[in-house]
C-alpha cells in the first residue's frame, strides 16, 4: 500500500509539473504573438528613426522611406515580382512557378512591410551601389527596428553562391550560420540545398534557439 501511494504521489506530482510546463508555453505563446502583432500593426517603424531616413555618406545620397504590402503601387508590385523571379526563379527550378504564386501572395500581405530607397522622393534606385556602406546602414536600422519592437533576432537567407554577400553578413556583420540552416540541421541535406539561414540573436534565449553551439 505503501509504494503504491508514493507511486500515485510521483504521478501527481509528474501531472502537475506538465501542466504548468504546458502553462508556461502557452503563455510565452501568447506573449511572442502580442509582440508579433503589435510590430505588424505598426504602419511605419521609421518614425522612430528619423536620422536613418537619408543616407548621404561616400558619394551617395538616398532617400528612405517605409512601406506595407496592402498599399502597394502597381508599378512597386511589378518591380519585386522582377526582382524576386531574377533571384529566385534558378534556385527553385521547376518549383519556380507554384511558389512564385506563394511569394507573390506574401508580398502584399497586410504585415508584409518594405524599406524602400530612393535617389530622390519617388524615384527608385535601379542598381547596387558597391562599397558605399548603404548595405551595412540598411542592416543596422533592421536590427533596431527589432530591438525596438522587442525580437529576440534578425534572421535571413542567403544563397550559397553569393560568396560576396555571406562574407558581407557574416564578417563584416557578425551574423552566424543558424541552428535552423539546413547545414546544421542535416549536413547531408545542407548539401542539397543552396542556401543557408543566417540569424543574429539579441538575447540568450534567442541564441540558445537559434545559435545553439557553434
Amino acid at each position: 500500500m505503501e509504494s503504491s501511494g508514493v507511486a500515485s504521489h510521483c504521478n501527481n506530482v509528474s501531472s502537475r509539473e506538465k501542466k504548468t510546463k504546458r502553462r508556461e508555453i502557452l503563455e510565452k505563446k501568447k506573449a511572442n504573438d502580442e509582440l508579433i502583432k503589435a510590430a505588424s500593426s505598426e504602419k511605419s517603424h521609421l518614425v522612430y528613426f528619423q536620422p536613418f531616413c537619408h543616407y548621404n555618406r561616400n558619394g551617395l545620397s538616398v532617400f528612405i522611406e517605409s512601406g506595407s504590402g496592402d498599399k502597394l503601387s502597381s508599378s512597386v508590385k511589378k518591380y519585386i515580382q522582377n526582382l524576386l523571379k531574377v533571384n529566385m526563379e534558378v534556385v527553385f527550378g521547376p518549383e519556380w512557378s507554384t511558389e512564385e504564386k506563394v511569394k507573390c501572395r506574401d508580398m502584399v500581405s497586410s504585415e508584409a512591410r518594405y524599406i524602400f530607397v530612393h535617389e530622390a522622393p519617388n524615384a527608385t534606385v535601379d542598381e547596387k551601389p558597391p562599397g558605399k556602406g548603404l548595405g551595412k546602414f540598411l542592416m543596422q536600422l533592421i536590427e533596431l527596428i527589432a530591438r525596438k519592437s522587442c525580437m529576440g533576432a534578425v534572421v535571413l537567407t542567403v544563397q550559397k553562391a553569393n560568396a560576396v554577400a555571406i562574407n558581407f553578413y557574416r564578417s563584416k556583420l557578425r551574423y552566424t550560420i543558424s541552428s535552423i540552416s539546413p547545414s546544421r540541421v542535416d549536413p547531408l541535406m545542407g548539401l542539397e540545398k543552396s542556401y543557408e539561414i543566417l540569424c543574429k540573436a539579441f538575447d540568450h534565449e534567442a541564441k540558445a534557439i537559434l545559435e545553439g553551439s557553434v
